[in-house]
């Protein structure tokens, strides 16, 4: 076992909110399940429950440190997200399951949560996030992490650990489609739009956990609004994600704790009502924001999360159909 990690950071494109900075490094200084295996050397894996095991890599493009999570079922495993592609996480989770039979799904298609599924050949999404995954499967996806002279921007790491790549198929699955890991244990993919048009979580019926990507951080939520001449456009905004809130707020009495793909974990899904008021609140009044920030792009409007942190937003991203004008509150086609 290694003391640490190989790599290091090099650079942050943002600063890290001190709450969930704090939370980082008191969870990565005290956890005692905390173990760095010789076989990937760039991840940490911390035991969160007897069956369920967090993987955390840091970040290769200078953003929030990536979380996966790991669940061992009665016949199979399944890994959800797979982070930049950087270490061998394959043969991690391997050692950690004794070689069971292994289940790849995807949150959403970002960088930092999808560029190792090269590693498995097959990995699990919502339907709606299939195309986006097909555009970055070629092997150039990381050339973006250096410099023209070949050295990495944002963290150090040796480039020949990159995973090597290899076509892999994109399975798109219907909203609440179910996984089954061996007996009655499912996982359930909810559909969780906004930051991502085909952005999901994946319920574990069994143990009442919802892994959540990135729709509930203790940082914030970014919704950005469409993604040019791609499909499904609608879905990434605040308008789709208030729509599945509001169900699955009904859901709580079904949840105990949440697992985002970022900082804090291990959340109480009382935030769920929390983050459904929030976005209800900007689907009514997108001007009633409580701070904004100028952007080179324009303005980004930020609302709080009770008992969270913030859902950041802007002119383009909050209804599915039409742009509005915040700073002027007018409706565009």
């Amino acid at each position: 076992m290694r003391d640490k990690v190989k790599s290091s950071t090099i650079l942050l494109r943002e600063p890290i909110e001190e709450l969930s900075e704090g939370y980082m490094m008191e969870m990565q200084q005290r956890d005692k399940t905390k173990k760095i295996y010789d076989v990937d050397p760039y991840a940490e894996v911390y035991q969160l429950r007897d069956n369920v095991y967090g993987i955390l890599t840091q970040s290769a493009d200078g953003m929030g440190d990536p979380w996966m999570y790991l669940i061992i079922g009665p016949e199979k495993a399944m890994l959800i997200d797979t982070s930049f592609g950087i270490g061998n996480l394959k043969g991690l989770c391997d050692e950690i399951t004794g070689g069971m039979p292994l289940v790849v799904g995807n949150t959403h298609p970002s960088f930092d949560h999808s560029y190792g599924n090269a590693a498995f050949g097959r990995a699990y999404c919502h339907e709606y996030a299939v195309p986006y995954m097909q555009q970055q499967m070629n092997p150039h996806i990381w050339d973006y992490l250096f410099d023209p002279d070949g050295n990495p921007i944002w963290l150090n790491f040796d480039r020949e650990d990159i995973i090597h790549y290899q076509d892999w198929e994109a399975v798109g699955l219907a909203n609440h489609a179910l996984i089954n890991l061996g007996g009655d244990y499912d996982i359930e993919l909810i559909h969780l739009p906004g930051h991502h048009a085909g952005h999901c979580g994946f319920l574990d019926r069994k143990q009442r956990l919802l892994f959540c990507g990135d729709v509930f951080l203790s940082m914030r939520v970014g919704i950005g609004g469409p993604r040019p001449n791609m499909p499904y456009n609608q879905y990434a905004t605040v308008e789709a994600l208030r729509n599945e809130m509001v169900l699955l707020a009904k859901r709580t009495d079904e949840i105990d704790r949440l697992f985002p793909g970022h900082f804090v974990l291990d959340i109480r899904s009382t935030v769920i009502p929390s983050m459904a008021e929030a976005l209800d609140a900007i689907v009514k009044n997108p001007g009633a924001y409580h701070y904004k920030e100028k952007t080179p792009r324009g303005f980004q409007y930020f609302r709080f999360v009770k008992g969270l942190g913030t859902v950041a937003y802007n002119d383009n991203s909050v209804y599915m159909k039409g742009k509005i004008d915040i700073e002027n509150g007018r409706l565009e086609p």
